[in-house]
């Protein structure tokens, strides 16, 4: 059925009426985003595990509905993607596309290009200029090759060509350096200021090609017009960095925190002016995006007025437009362009020269400049990114008729491939350097144990917000020493790498050193909020204290907290829970950040080098004066207690120790946990799977004890308990209101007690049985909770059980070595 698209209406009467709504713009615009948005997240979801961007899913998904794969079949072409609908569909992208660019602008730090050195510059000058002579010759093979290619004028068509090889996406850059954690290395440190020197040459050249290419008619115009396209462009930024910036930098300060408030006037202004400024750049001749993206470099980075634009429109922006135009970039991919020996012999060729030019060059300067030859090889490979900005290019030129159908097509499928081998090139030839893992203190009891004194205690404590301030500062001020030695206290700020520019935002706020990323304090960023409290409090006492950032994926962020751990020789890493308690009382509310927090604790238990406690916060800001540790025995419970000894050390708090002990006549009582694989780790407790003598663990919990005893006598409430309700009497200790803190050990090898409770429904089965008793929202206790984990790699495997109650008779003999490995019997 053919359509003039001046009769097209924008939507239906409804099919009641008559009408087939595909017929109509809108309702087809629905359907074309909606297929476009579940197959490009379907895509992302299986590219995932490639640790692929998600670019590369948006491009596959435009390309399978296009005319190469599900468009072969003409009646769904015509009836879903017909082409009086794709100027409809392109418009809306585009409108994606100006503020996507506007967000790159946000994104590209000037001051940080401006330090990064003559490294990175004569890097990122040498990784352009030979692709782009490359491109010469390419570009000369294409025309004499390719049908149609030499209807282009020769100088346009090669700046197209030189600007395609040459160019590196740097937004999709620094997600793959953060993936692959080499954010803070020297390797991304020099990538990420290449990209950006990079990135502002790439734009120059491609306002260079716009204005040579001209009204996209092919026809050779006077060089006069291509000047002063040129001109006018230039006056343009002047303009923008001259007089727009400082006004913008005025705006800025307007929302400044100091005001307490951000005027929605400021904000639409500001997104007034991104629309303006395309308006602008597409008059003067330069392409709308242009416009908009030096509005972006306009925009002071610091403070809360960038981030309040960000989160204006980063979700729906790069969430629902974006996908638009780089699905519409697939759906004019035609890949059965690409016929014959000859066509694939020059995909081959565009494909090896551009990665060869970028590699070779990036790789030649990186090694003249001093660079080890995996790290300029790594460096060559993640400056061939191309991904979204090569995307950009690529469709500019085949607006404007500089790129025909075939030649089109070979450079999608050129992106797409140079950014998909990024990572596991990557990946394969270089790994930073971890560390030597032959370090000391993995635990407390091993301060102890040594001449050193005990109070060199460094401490690494994660935070997901402000929010986890106060009762962190509360827990280490309990833990302060009144002695000489300081404290040293490693402050890792966590957050969740995604698609969203306030994730580079955060990256451009960061310093290198070491990883993760230490911060240095600006005004006005609300992190340094939390960087001020902390170097607020270390000026109270001995206590030293380093702030840092940490930006990754939630799947692999534990490895960002562990090693940390080892490379700064932490003794102990304190993790807040997932859930957080605030009011009092029936007025208590829950926060839960998210279970994939959850999850990120739960690797960190099970691959930290150092011994780990979990906070239950329920109000510890208000101080932790009266502690209450509970010892049922075994190596958690006497980490637990070596932590309240140094508790008890603190004049302001009051430290209670109440020790379970089994009533007599219940000792030939036998609890035997048998490994149940059928049981989920998830719901269930796990326990330690090492075959442990249990005899010399009750001597050592007996002689603990006695030390502790003898220390502290005086000092510390020492109270011993017996009962057959642990539960109830566990329970009463925490909704007493009696103790601000409560200690316990997970229980990773349980006393014969804490054994009765394996077969319990867990709740938070990472807290182990009693830690899960007084964290659960369902037994109104009202102190928070201090989990202790020891580190000992002997204790590293575990696995849920399955509880058996026997007779003594009826037992394994002898009490000697027991292991759940085939039957663990605890005693």
């Amino acid at each position: 059925m053919g359509f003039n698209i001046t009769s097209i209406k924008t939507s239906s009467n409804g099919a009641w009426q008559g009408d087939n709504p595909l017929n109509f713009a809108f309702p087809l615009l629905i359907v074309q985003t909606t297929l476009i948005l579940v197959l490009s997240r379907f895509l992302a979801f299986l590219l995932k595990p490639l640790r692929q961007p998600k670019v590369i899913a948006e491009i596959v998904g435009g390309i399978l509905l296009g005319p190469s794969a599900f468009g072969r079949n003409e009646d769904y072409m015509h009836r879903i993607f017909p082409s009086w609908s794709m100027p409809v569909l392109e418009t809306v992208a585009s409108i994606g596309l100006l503020f996507f660019l506007f967000l790159v602008g946000l994104e590209l730090d000037l001051t940080s290009i401006r330090r990064s050195g003559r490294k990175a510059f004569g890097i990122a000058f040498c990784g352009i200029s030979l692709p782009f002579i490359c491109g010469f010759g390419v570009a000369f093979i294409l025309r004499k090759t390719v049908d149609g290619a030499d209807k282009v004028g020769y100088g346009q068509f090669i700046v197209f060509m030189g600007v395609a090889l040459s160019i590196t996406a740097f937004p999709v850059l620094a997600r793959i350096l953060a993936e692959l954690k080499l954010l803070t290395t020297q390797v991304g440190e020099i990538a990420m200021a290449s990209a950006a020197f990079n990135d502002v040459a790439a734009w120059i050249l491609l306002a260079l090609a716009v204005a040579i290419a001209g009204n996209g008619s092919g026809q050779q115009k006077s060089p006069l017009v291509s000047i002063w396209v040129l001109l006018s462009g230039m006056a343009f930024v002047i303009f923008m960095m001259v007089l727009i910036r400082p006004a913008m930098k005025w705006v800025a300060h307007r929302c400044s925190p100091e005001r307490d408030i951000i005027d929605e006037a400021y904000i639409c202004l500001t997104l007034g002016g991104v629309m303006v400024s395309g308006f602008i750049t597409d008059l003067i001749g330069i392409h709308a995006i242009f416009g908009a993206f030096i509005f972006g470099l306009t925009i002071p980075k610091e403070g809360d007025f960038a981030e309040k634009l960000i989160e204006r429109i980063e979700d729906f922006v790069p969430g629902l437009l974006l996908p638009l135009y780089f699905a519409s970039s697939g759906l004019k991919t035609d890949v059965a362009k690409i016929r014959g020996g000859e066509a694939w012999g020059l995909l081959a060729l565009v494909v090896t020269t551009a990665c060869a030019g970028k590699i070779i060059g990036t790789f030649g300067v990186a090694l003249m400049f001093g660079m080890a030859i995996r790290e300029s090889l790594a460096l060559g490979i993640l400056m061939n990114t191309k991904g979204l900005v090569e995307l950009i290019v690529l469709n500019i030129g085949k607006e404007k008729k500089v790129l025909n159908d075939e030649i089109f097509a070979i450079l999608v499928l050129m992106a797409l491939f140079t950014t998909f081998i990024t990572t596991p090139a990557v990946m394969a030839i270089y790994k930073p350097a971890r560390g030597s893992s032959v370090l000391t203190h993995r635990k407390l009891r091993d301060l102890t144990n040594t001449n050193e004194s005990k109070d060199q205690l460094r401490v690494l404590a994660c935070l997901h917000g402000i929010s986890n301030v106060p009762s962190i500062i509360s827990l280490i001020e309990s833990t302060r020493s009144t002695k000489k030695s300081q404290l040293k206290l490693f402050i890792m700020h966590l957050v969740e790498l995604t698609e969203r520019s306030s994730s580079i935002i955060m990256v451009h706020r960061a310093r290198k050193n070491g990883l993760p990323f230490i911060n240095r304090l600006r005004r006005g960023d609300w992190q340094d909020r939390v960087t001020g409290a902390f170097q607020a409090y270390s000026q109270l006492g001995r206590v030293s204290v380093r702030p840092s950032t940490a930006i990754s994926a939630l799947s692999t962020i534990h490895e960002d907290i562990c090693h940390v751990a080892e490379t700064k020789r932490v003794t102990m890493i304190i993790l807040p829970f997932h859930k957080q308690w605030r009011g009092q009382g029936d007025l208590q509310v829950i926060d839960n950040v998210g279970h994939g927090w959850r999850l990120v604790n739960q690797r960190v238990l099970k691959n930290a080098p150092c011994s780990v406690a979990i906070l239950v916060d329920r109000g510890l800001d208000n101080g932790a004066q009266r502690v209450c540790i509970l010892f049922f025995g075994g190596p958690d419970d006497r980490e637990a207690l070596e932590l309240s000894g140094r508790i008890a050390e603190h004049p302001a708090v009051k430290v209670s120790v109440v020790r379970f002990i089994e009533k007599d006549g219940l000792q030939s009582d036998g609890v035997v946990l048998k490994p149940s694989a059928s049981k989920c780790a998830e719901k269930n407790y796990t326990f330690s799977t090492a075959h442990i003598n249990t005899e010399k663990e009750k001597e050592l919990d007996d002689a603990v004890v006695e030390e502790f005893r003898s220390k502290w006598d005086g000092m510390v409430q020492y109270k011993e308990k017996t009962s057959s309700n642990i539960v109830e009497e566990v329970l009463g200790l925490g909704q007493s209101g009696d103790f601000d803190l409560i200690v316990v050990g997970k229980g990773r090898f349980p006393s014969r007690m804490v054994a009765k409770l394996a077969d319990r429904q867990a709740e938070h089965a990472e807290l182990g049985p009693i830690g899960d008793l007084l964290a659960s929202s369902s037994h109104r206790v009202s102190s928070s909770v201090l989990v202790i984990q020891q580190h000992d790699t002997a204790h590293a495997e575990e696995m849920p059980v399955a509880k058996v109650e026997q007779n003594e008779h009826d037992m394994v003999k002898g009490d000697g070595d027991a292991g759940m490995g085939e039957i663990s019997k605890v005693v």
